[in-house]
C-alpha cells in the first residue's frame, strides 16, 4: 500500500512539472529612438522644438538631449526657418509666425538622417463657459467646458488643464464627428488630475484645434507616450521612425476659480 502511495506521488509531480510555462522575458537592450515634440500656435513666438533619444529598458527615465541637429520649419507661404539651438535638444525660431489655414512643415536631421513632418493649423474655437461641477464617477470634482462646434468642417480638439497654473499630464482628444456644428459640453474628471482640486484653486482650460495627425497622435498616447519606446507606440505624424509629434495649432484659453 505505501508502495503505491509513493507511485500516484511521483506520477503526480510529473504531470504538474510537464505542464509548468517558462516564461522567458525580453528585456534585451533596444537601439535608441529620436524623440521629436514641435509646436507652433496662433500666438506670438518664438516656438520650440525639442529633440531627445529614448533609453534602454534598464536605463533611468532621463532622455538624453540631442544636440548639433538641424533644425527647419517652412510654411506654404514661403518662408524658411532654420531654428537656433537656445539649449541642448532645444531649439527656437526666429521668423516664422503661427497662422491659422497655413500649413507647416518640420525637417530634423540628425546624423545624417531626417526626419519630416506637416501640419495645418486650423482657425480657433472660443469656450462659452467653464463651471465646476460633482463627477459623475466618483467623489471628487469635474470641469466642464462648454463650446460651439463649427459647422461643416472637420474639427480636432485638445483640451489642456492647468490647475493653480500647473499643466496636467492626462491627454484629452476629441473630434466633431458626432456633434458638427452643435453646442458641446466636454467634462474632464478631476480623479484623474495629478492633483485634486478645492476651493479656492486656479483652473484654466485650453481649448487647442489640432489637426487629425496629432489628434491621433494623443488619441492613442499614454501619459507619456511621447517618449515611450513600447511596441503601442502612439501614431506620430513624423517620418522615418521617430516618436513625437509636431504641431501647428490655434488655441483659446478660459480661467476660473473653483467656488
Amino acid at each position: 500500500m505505501n508502495k503505491i502511495i509513493i507511485y500516484l506521488g511521483v506520477a503526480i509531480l510529473i504531470i504538474f512539472s510537464s505542464c509548468e510555462k517558462v516564461i522567458d522575458l525580453n528585456l534585451d537592450s533596444v537601439s535608441p529612438q529620436i524623440a521629436i515634440q514641435g509646436n507652433i500656435y496662433d500666438q506670438p513666438g518664438p516656438y520650440s522644438v525639442k529633440i531627445s533619444k529614448t533609453v534602454d529598458f534598464y536605463e533611468s527615465s532621463i532622455y538624453p538631449p540631442v544636440a548639433g541637429a538641424l533644425v527647419i520649419i517652412s510654411d506654404d507661404h514661403g518662408v524658411v526657418d532654420t531654428l537656433v539651438e537656445k539649449s541642448p535638444g532645444e531649439y527656437i525660431t526666429t521668423k516664422i509666425v503661427g497662422n491659422p489655414g497655413y500649413t507647416y512643415s518640420l525637417v530634423v536631421t540628425v546624423e545624417e538622417i531626417s526626419y519630416t513632418a506637416t501640419s495645418t493649423m486650423n482657425n480657433a474655437v472660443y469656450i462659452d463657459s467653464v463651471y465646476i461641477e460633482d463627477a459623475v464617477f466618483g467623489s471628487g470634482k469635474q470641469v466642464t467646458s462648454k463650446f460651439t462646434d463649427p459647422i461643416d468642417t472637420e474639427n480636432y480638439y485638445r483640451f489642456i488643464e492647468f490647475i493653480n497654473n500647473v499643466q496636467q499630464s492626462d491627454f484629452h482628444v476629441t473630434r466633431d464627428e458626432l456633434y458638427d456644428g452643435e453646442s458641446v459640453e466636454y467634462s474632464i474628471s478631476s480623479t484623474n488630475n495629478d492633483y485634486k482640486i478645492k476651493t479656492g484653486d486656479s483652473i484654466t482650460i485650453r481649448l487647442e484645434s489640432i489637426d487629425e495627425g496629432v489628434y491621433d497622435y494623443f488619441r492613442t498616447a499614454g501619459s507619456e507616450g511621447s517618449q515611450s519606446a513600447s511596441p503601442d507606440n502612439p501614431i506620430s505624424n513624423i517620418t522615418n521612425g521617430a516618436l513625437g509629434y509636431f504641431s501647428a495649432c490655434s488655441y483659446r484659453i478660459y480661467p476660473i476659480i473653483v467656488p
